[in-house]
């Protein structure tokens, strides 16, 4: 199971107050599952991956953060999605580098 709570943001070569910010979208972004924001119902992260075997969640759930990613915040794009597995949970960690609008 990927514990989508335990999201760890990477994000080298940012100032302090833009990773701040960048860091606070992102997890806003990350923590709502699609279909529970009233006016933008793509907005989130689906978990149709939870049920899934492990290799297929990994890449299921990657490419849903690269893709609402670059959808909702310009500012970063995924360079690679990588889990720790600890206490019968995998927990993503997502490295972002600059994206193409600053």
């Amino acid at each position: 199971m990927i514990d989508i709570s335990g999201i760890t943001i990477d994000l080298n070569g940012f100032t302090e107050s833009e990773a701040e910010d960048i860091r606070n979208c992102l997890s806003t972004l990350y923590s709502i599952r699609t279909g529970e924001q009233p006016l933008d119902r793509n907005f989130g992260i689906s978990n149709y991956f939870l049920d899934k075997p492990i290799p297929v969640a990994k890449n299921l759930f990657a490419l849903e953060v690269i893709e609402k990613t670059k959808m909702y915040e310009k500012r970063v794009a995924v360079e690679k999605v990588e889990y720790e597995y600890a206490d019968g949970k995998l927990y993503p960690k997502i490295y972002v580098k600059r994206g193409d609008q600053l």
